[in-house]
């Protein structure tokens, strides 16, 4: 199973594109295999080991000014490849982040501190990104976007930490069962992967040929977002000893919002780049478990 645990992500990524037809008739499982991938991730921590230290601050500050200086500095080249880079840095840690971040060695209540501060910053500031860059077809005013961000990441945030911390006093012995079997959320994230990767294929196929040249710009420039930030994160996380957390925190997004924030307030073509950031984000994450499990033969 360690032999194999590395090629699952990109088998689940193969099997996405395969079954990509499917995908809508399945799509209504994607919140719970989140909820339940979280809940067993959140088990393995404590309310009192939560802290925003220096990394977090720093990691979170990376993702706002890298957003602002890639748009500004993409723009002149495209607006909606500028669009497309500045969502995929600006958009938070991913829900998975945690699973990865454990099976890697890192700190998991770093990277949760890390993915909740994203989070939150992403719902106060990214309102004002897209009501100064949204499509004009969009119409969208700060107390729209303000309220969908919330809405959109809160529950999938808070819920499973809640029920994972409620359990915690309910019934201990329980939640440490659930905490030692870890192993079980990589796998439903290995099956949400199926579904994610499986509606971008579905999306990018509806788009007419006419742009394929412009959705392979956003594909080339959401891999050199993966890699800068991916880089940029390992580099912040080893000035605080962490740097599987500094990595995982910056590089590992939150490709759904992304891809559901960049088709609701940006020009649609620009959410080829998230989508695209899907397979760059879990192509890394594969490469890192594969050296991971090597070391450890």
């Amino acid at each position: 199973m360690n032999r194999l645990k590395p090629w699952i992500l990109p088998i689940a990524m193969v099997c996405g594109v395969l079954l990509h037809n499917v995908m809508d008739a399945v799509q209504f499982l994607a919140p719970y295999l989140v909820f339940a991938m979280l809940f067993i991730t959140f088990c393995r921590i404590k309310p009192s080991e939560f802290r925003f230290d220096k990394l977090t601050w720093r990691v979170v500050l990376t993702q706002i000014v890298g957003a602002v200086a890639g748009y500004f500095l993409l723009r002149p080249l495209s607006p909606d490849i500028a669009q497309g880079f500045m969502i995929c840095v600006l958009c938070p840690t991913a829900t998975a982040a945690p699973v990865i971040t454990a099976m890697l060695g890192g700190s998991i209540t770093t990277l949760v501190s890390i993915s909740i501060l994203s989070n939150l910053s992403m719902a106060l500031i990214g309102p004002l990104f897209f009501a100064a860059i949204a499509d004009p077809g969009a119409h969208i005013s700060f107390g729209q976007a303000f309220c969908a961000v919330i809405g959109r990441v809160a529950p999938v945030i808070l819920g499973p930490m809640a029920a994972a911390f409620a359990l915690l006093y309910i019934s201990p012995r329980l939640h440490k069962s659930i905490a030692t079997h870890q192993a079980l959320s990589f796998y439903i994230w290995a099956i949400s992967l199926i579904l994610i990767v499986g509606r971008a294929v579905s999306f990018a196929m509806a788009e007419p040929p006419s742009m394929i040249p412009e959705m392979i710009a956003l594909a080339v420039i959401a891999g050199i977002a993966c890699a800068l930030q991916f880089y940029i994160g390992r580099k912040l996380g080893w000035r605080s000893g962490d740097p599987v957390a500094g990595a995982q925190g910056l590089g590992q997004k939150n490709t759904v919002l992304a891809v559901w924030l960049a088709t609701s307030y940006m020009h649609p073509v620009s959410s080829i780049a998230p989508a695209a950031y899907i397979a760059w984000q879990n192509t890394v994450n594969s490469i890192q478990l594969y050296l991971k499990a090597k070391r450890e033969r």
